[in-house]
C-alpha cells in the first residue's frame, strides 16, 4: 500500500534526516520526501498495520526534527 502525506519541513537537510528516520520504521518499505512539493510518499510493507505504522512515522520524524509537521488524514 502506498500513501501520500502533506508535510511542512523547513529545509532540504531536515527532509533528508526525516526520510532516513522514517525508512527505519518497522512496516515501511520505501519512503520519499519531495521537499519542494512538501509531500512524503510512504510504501507500507505487506501486512503492516497502517495506522500504527503511521503513528510511528510521525514519532520518528518528530524525534529528529521537532518543528516538522506531517498531516495525517
Amino acid at each position: 500500500m502506498k500513501k501520500k502525506f502533506k508535510t511542512e519541513i523547513d529545509c532540504a537537510a531536515c527532509a533528508l534526516k526525516i526520510e532516513d528516520a522514517v525508512a527505519k520504521v518497522e512496516g515501511v518499505d520505501k519512503v520519499a520526501i519531495a521537499f519542494m512539493a512538501q509531500k512524503m510518499t510512504v510504501e507500507f510493507a505487506d501486512g503492516a498495520d497502517v495506522d500504527t505504522v503511521t503513528k510511528n512515522i510521525v514519532a520518528a520524524a518528530k524525534k529528529v526534527e521537532p518543528d516538522c509537521e506531517i498531516f495525517v488524514d
